[in-house]
């Protein structure tokens, strides 16, 4: 059984991106080289911000990454006569609740120094603002070492 003595975190900032749902495993991968050291664990991917979101889906076909955003703006419409927090935009209550709904952190298992995801999966990040500015991720690697 492999006991965990290895804790590492760091805190990186995200491109600016649009309104939509984005594949960022390489710009996260990218900012974290410290996995490379990791035999066995996991990585905690948190976003510090609540109109934004992380899951982790499909990492191939751009056309699903387009199908969650409309999705989810069907399913959250802006505009509504019933929001009481629109100081900041009409596209703000909303983002809100879509971040609700994804929520702010991953686990994803570590083994050999690599993320352990599936064939087809990736993290996205959800940006529900039409002007969301960069994103920041607390990172933090909690393993066994090599």
């Amino acid at each position: 059984m492999a006991k965990l003595d290895y804790i590492f975190q760091k805190e990186i900032k995200l491109k600016a991106k649009s309104r939509g749902f984005h594949l960022v495993t390489d710009e996260v991968l990218q900012q974290i080289s410290e996995i490379k050291e990791v035999s066995v664990g996991f990585l905690q991917v948190f976003i510090k911000h609540t109109s934004a979101g992380l899951t982790i889906n499909e990492n191939a076909d751009p056309t699903v990454r387009d199908d969650f955003e409309s999705h989810f703006n069907k399913m959250v419409p802006e505009d509504q006569p019933y929001y009481k927090h629109t100081l900041e935009g009409s596209d703000d209550m909303p983002a809100h609740i879509k971040a609700a709904l994804l929520g702010t952190s991953l686990q994803i298992p570590i083994t050999n120094g690599r993320l352990n995801l599936g064939t087809w999966q990736g993290i996205y990040l959800g940006e529900h603002r039409d002007h969301g500015g960069s994103r920041k991720l607390v990172l933090t690697i909690y393993g066994e070492k090599k």
